[in-house]
């Protein structure tokens, strides 16, 4: 059995490797302000946004270097439909079921047993590993969130890769 990964010095080996400085962690002046649910979770429209750099047959894969491009991605979407690339995590696993960095499949379970509300009608999905803080904060976060807004969510899911 595997033991622990260390990541910290994996991840700054792995940005190096790739030509960026020192990696430095991001970290927020404040933190986020807790908003609770107004209405349960089985009442809320929930919608999915997943750094995994998962994306539709058809739809251009994701590149390697500072890529702050997302990817609408239909809540109905056929699983078998799905692919991913991104530079930072072994993809064999997430290639085999993309599940495993974007739970989509799960979630329409949840929504069927009336655990969750409903499901936006599109989750969104980009490659994480984005070495500027600065396009993700005045660019790539916006952008979503506009989104977010137009689909009227209620909560929302982020998978972390």
């Amino acid at each position: 059995m595997a033991g622990p990964i260390d990541y910290i010095p994996r991840i700054r080996a792995k940005y190096s490797a790739l030509g960026h400085g020192v990696y430095e962690w991001v970290r927020g002046e404040d933190a986020p302000k807790w908003q609770p649910l107004s209405r349960p979770l089985s009442e809320c429209r929930l919608a999915l946004i997943a750094s995994g750099g998962v994306y539709l047959t058809g739809q251009v894969a994701f590149h390697h270097r500072d890529d702050t491009s997302f990817r609408e991605i239909p809540t109905t979407c056929a699983t078998r439909d799905l692919r991913a690339t991104h530079f930072a995590y072994d993809l064999e696993p997430a290639r085999a079921d993309p599940n495993v960095v974007f739970p989509i499949d799960t979630l329409r379970g949840l929504r069927d047993e009336g655990v969750i509300g409903e499901l936006a009608a599109t989750a969104y999905t980009f490659m994480g590993g984005i070495y500027s803080a600065e396009r993700v904060r005045n660019r790539l976060s916006p952008l979503l969130v506009e989104r977010l807004v137009a689909q009227s969510v209620d909560a929302l899911l982020l998978v972390p890769v």
